[in-house]
């Protein structure tokens, strides 16, 4: 995306903060993990709590950047951090479907949350640093890319339910002619010996499903995240803190998401205006002010929200 960058595109970020953010997310998971270490059912209040204390990170990581690199990162970073937050509700809708399908005890689904995060921020982390080469690279990326996420848009408002069969997963299809596995759950262990071998379980089955489900949802993401701000330090972070509260964001909203039928019109809205920011930084229009973009995020899934929550009243009322 030569010529296009803007401030926070070209902030330099030293080697300690990526290793003081890393160092940060790591100790994040390992307070998770001892946590949950018992597979008690998430109930609602929990769930709740947790979600605070994720949105809290990261919107204090949001005042470290603003403090510590300037006013344009920050907005980079909390436009990038709302667009990732919205964009996972589509996340929970694949994985609520998932687990119904493979019938996840609910003791057990927090662990395969947690390693599918864990595998979900390393998609990502490659993600970004190849799409940013691309970007920086390539002159015509920023229009491929930009056309990838307006027909990403189309056909999240178009599609409807989301097809998330495992049985026509092509990865779910590999693993399991290539791995040995036990259609049976193994208490809660992702392996297990049957009749004398090592096989994988049917939890291990549904994490390779959450996975490779969830590199889909990365490209989209990470390619939106791109269209605000190429630092790879803001896209990552903005990512990573979004992504770490997705296993309580699930607990919270798998039984409330039939209340917001139209936040998918949302969230392809926001993709299209993704996709179109990144074409018009190839254009004489140049790069959108990041500002700009928080205030399209921000409006658009207040609207949606909004929009939902009278359309379920009304449904409600006439019922």
């Amino acid at each position: 995306m030569r010529g296009a960058a803007v401030a926070e595109a070209t902030v330099a970020v030293p080697l300690w903060a990526w290793a003081a953010v890393g160092a940060l997310i790591a100790v994040m998971l390992a307070v998770d993990v001892f946590s949950h270490r018992d597979n008690h059912v998430i109930e609602l209040r929990e769930a709740l709590v947790w979600s605070g204390i994720w949105i809290s990170a990261g919107l204090l990581f949001g005042l470290v950047v603003w403090f510590g690199l300037g006013g344009d990162p920050a907005v980079a970073y909390f436009s990038g951090y709302l667009l990732e937050k919205a964009l996972s509700v589509d996340n929970v809708f694949v994985f609520a479907l998932l687990f119904g399908y493979f019938r996840v005890p609910p003791g057990y689904q927090h662990k395969v949350l947690f390693w599918g995060v864990v595998g979900a921020l390393a998609f990502r982390l490659l993600f970004i640093f190849a799409g940013a080469q691309l970007l920086e690279r390539l002159s015509w990326a920023g229009f491929v890319l930009g056309a990838f996420l307006v027909w990403t848009g189309w056909r999240l408002a178009v599609r409807g339910e989301p097809d998330v069969d495992p049985e026509r997963n092509p990865v779910v299809r590999l693993f399991r002619r290539v791995v040995p596995t036990d259609a049976r759950y193994h208490a809660d262990r992702f392996t297990a010996r049957v009749g004398g071998r090592r096989v994988a379980t049917l939890l291990l089955v549904t994490l390779v499903a959450i996975e490779a489900t969830d590199v889909v949802f990365a490209i989209d993401s990470v390619a939106a995240i791109l269209a605000i701000t190429t630092n790879t330090f803001l896209v990552w972070t903005a990512t990573a803190f979004a992504v770490l509260g997705l296993r309580s964001l699930y607990f919270c909203l798998a039984g409330l998401l039939r209340h917001f039928g139209y936040l998918r019109y949302g969230l392809a809205v926001l993709l299209a205006f993704a996709g179109l920011k990144l074409i018009l930084a190839e254009t004489p229009v140049g790069k959108l002010p990041v500002w700009l973009t928080l205030a399209v995020v921000v409006l658009t899934l207040a609207v949606s929200i909004g929009v939902s929550v009278l359309a379920a009243r009304r449904a409600r009322a006439r019922g």
